[in-house]
């Protein structure tokens, strides 16, 4: 039997904002732009750290990139490639999700670890 993880109604997402976002052990954040969901791990490619300091910022000053608050590093809200900073060339790790009556939801194995 297939189920679905609710995280959260895609309004508590404000436009050009981001959300953490937690299901057990797991730690998520997604982002609304331009009416378009991404969701990733909360996790930086380069020292495996949380990238947000504060609950729900995860966006440069302009809300234009993801910002890992620790050292910096810049990602494309689009893909998670980073673009500048020391894990230049990596990305963040995309969680796949589905739309599901205005719930963004997950499957049980979008939180299993590579």
């Amino acid at each position: 039997m297939f189920f679905m993880i609710t995280l959260c109604h895609v309004d508590d997402i404000n436009e050009q904002q981001s959300k953490s976002l937690t299901h057990g052990d797991s730690q998520l954040f997604a982002i609304k732009k331009d009416t378009q969901v991404y969701l990733y791990q909360n996790h930086c490619p380069h020292l495996g750290v949380q990238l947000n300091w504060q609950e729900d910022q995860f966006l440069d000053i302009d809300g234009a990139l993801i910002q890992c608050a620790t050292h910096g590093a810049l990602f494309l809200i689009e893909d998670g490639e980073c673009v500048a900073g020391p894990c230049l060339g990596q990305a963040l790790r995309p969680v796949p999700f589905q739309i599901i009556n205005g719930q963004l939801c997950i499957g049980p194995s979008a939180l299993q670890i590579d």
